[in-house]
């Protein structure tokens, strides 16, 4: 049986102009992540990461010293575009729905205080299933129908490697869409996946013989107090 285990970055800047950096916490959970997945001596044979500068960095601080192979991008592992979704479909949405409009405006009002993150998630909660649902769209936004069939197709390639142990540095809605599509559930189950996969978890997935199995999901036991985050 072969084993891949899906690896969400380190925390990164989603509230400063650049969002795709890792913070200095991010950097602190690549590095005890690495530091954990080189204890148990898993025999890596792949390392993959997307193309996002926080997934690609993640890779890079988790293999320092660790005589994996070299970090491999695959663009598949991209995250969708959620700085997209606000630019693009949130103002949309805003149009037609007074209580959306409502949740932009505190967003906007709190978006440098300390309740930040909670507006953000009323936020994105009803944008992203207007998103997944593919009622809401912009020529310069990736569908969530083809984010989703990108990233299925970078896993069956993966699937597809006998006797490897693959380490794949993504993000939380790559991670989400491939577990509900294990557990053969319902779309709309990336998304709530989604929402409670923390900064630098781990998730294992078995495979061989044309069969998956979830062995884990969103383990964080390797990040001690202070060092876990959300976003």
């Amino acid at each position: 049986m072969s084993q891949l285990l899906l690896i969400r970055h380190g925390q990164a800047t989603p509230f400063e102009a650049d969002t795709d950096q890792l913070s200095k916490l991010g950097e602190a959970q690549a590095q005890r992540l690495g530091e954990t997945l080189r204890a148990e001596a898993l025999g890596v044979t792949h390392v993959l990461h997307g193309p996002l500068l926080r997934q690609r960095r993640t890779a890079l601080i988790a293999a320092e010293g660790s005589g994996w192979p070299a970090p491999t991008e695959d663009a598949r592992l991209a995250e969708y575009d959620g700085d997209g979704l606000l630019r693009h479909l949130a103002p949309l949405l805003a149009e037609q729905d007074a209580e959306f409009a409502r949740l932009v405006q505190m967003f906007e009002q709190e978006k440098s205080g300390p309740q930040r993150n909670k507006h953000l998630q009323a936020l994105l909660e009803p944008l992203t299933a207007r998103y997944l649902r593919g009622d809401l769209l912009h020529p310069e936004l990736e569908p969530w129908s083809e984010f989703q069939s990108r990233v299925q197709a970078s896993v069956s390639d993966i699937f597809k490697l006998s006797g490897a142990m693959v380490l794949a540095f993504t993000s939380g809605g790559v991670i989400g869409s491939v577990v509900a599509a294990v557990l053969k559930a319902p779309p709309e189950t990336a998304l709530t996946l989604n929402w409670r996969i923390k900064n630098a978890s781990i998730t294992r997935l078995t495979y061989g013989g044309g069969r998956v199995s979830l062995d884990t999901f969103n383990e964080t036991a390797h990040l001690p107090e202070g060092v876990g985050s959300w976003r």
